[in-house]
């Protein structure tokens, strides 16, 4: 690890929350913006995540794209809470197309080739298209953005993000007024996705979002993290960050966008229908069948905190669900 020595075996409930943002992990932000006057339309916010790993997958991330610098020392959220470490943020993570076990996609993820890599948009769009990674970081404003990561599972962390608005991509391909729904597809590699090849689940995996919700301000499409690009095992190269829905929202290695007029089966809503819902916003008064959501541990924390409605982004989405039912609309 280039930045972090790794005691073997440390559980991550024992590591000091002192130590959550080293020092030498980050990167004068402005002084090495790469797009200099740009630096301006940098947005701080606040975030969650699902999906992380070892940092020796940051060579696989394709050339020529990269994360804006990484926060300041001492960096925080709006709700003054630290950002987890580097080391944190890339070996706990979910994702069930290498492995079950939250530590393994680090390890499994390293051989995971993310070049060429291209993104087709189309469905209800004027304009559909075909990008590639490298023309989507340098057509749309990068902006930098600390969000909570909030999982279903009760574990969260936060996160430095670089990446671009949803919004700006959508608008590029003017959705026609029959697109209600915006549907993710990321892709299914079974020779280099190990876990697709085991278990009956449905790949590959889909999401979805409302328009609306796709639409807001706090839709990221995320191509970095703290400063580099995305590691394999966060989702490079291009991954969805909606932060104030549960984390199995936030598809990862999206290789295509759907825009359609109709609600449909996400991939975890197929898998598990009375556990999994559409809608997936982070409500601490509906509970998982299976344990509450109520209190959530961040990982680097020994203690439970409370969970908050919407992850704490109540202010910037409520208005997106006025009259719902949310414990129906789960």
């Amino acid at each position: 690890m280039p930045y972090f020595n790794r005691i073997p075996h440390t559980r991550y409930d024992d590591i000091d929350p002192a130590e959550v943002t080293p020092e030498s992990v980050y990167r004068n932000r402005r002084g090495l913006m790469r797009l200099g006057a740009a630096g301006a339309g940098l947005i701080t916010g606040s975030a969650l995540l699902s999906a992380c790993g070892d940092l020796s997958g940051l060579s696989a991330a394709p050339t020529g794209v990269q994360g804006t610098p990484g926060p300041t020392s001492g960096a925080t959220d709006e709700l003054n809470e630290q950002v987890n470490s580097l080391e944190q943020i890339s070996n706990y993570n979910n994702y069930y197309e290498f492995s079950t076990d939250k530590e393994e996609p680090a390890k499994l993820a390293k051989g995971f080739s993310t070049t060429p890599w291209s993104v087709q948009v189309g469905g209800q769009v004027a304009k559909p298209r075909t990008y590639t990674v490298e023309e989507l970081v340098e057509k749309f404003v990068p902006e930098e953005r600390i969000y909570r990561l909030r999982c279903v599972e009760a574990w969260s962390m936060v996160i430095p993000f670089q990446g671009f608005a949803l919004k700006k991509l959508l608008e590029d391909v003017e959705p026609t007024p029959k697109a209600k729904f915006v549907r993710f597809e990321t892709v299914r590699r079974p020779s280099e996705m190990q876990g697709i090849n085991r278990g009956a689940y449905p790949w590959p995996y889909v999401e979805g979002l409302r328009l609306d919700e796709a639409m807001n301000d706090l839709t990221l499409m995320a191509t970095g993290l703290y400063g580099k690009p995305l590691p394999p095992q966060n989702g490079a190269p291009v991954r969805l960050s909606v932060p104030w829905k549960y984390g199995f929202k936030w598809g990862k290695a999206i290789v295509k966008i759907d825009l359609v007029e109709t609600e449909f089966q996400t991939f975890w809503m197929k898998s598990g229908p009375s556990e999994y819902g559409f809608y997936a916003n982070v409500n601490p008064d509906v509970p998982h069948p299976r344990w509450s959501q109520s209190t959530e541990r961040r990982i680097g924390e020994i203690r439970r905190r409370k969970t908050l409605s919407f992850n704490g982004y109540s202010d910037q989405v409520t208005s997106l669900y006025q009259g719902m039912n949310l414990a129906k609309y789960f």
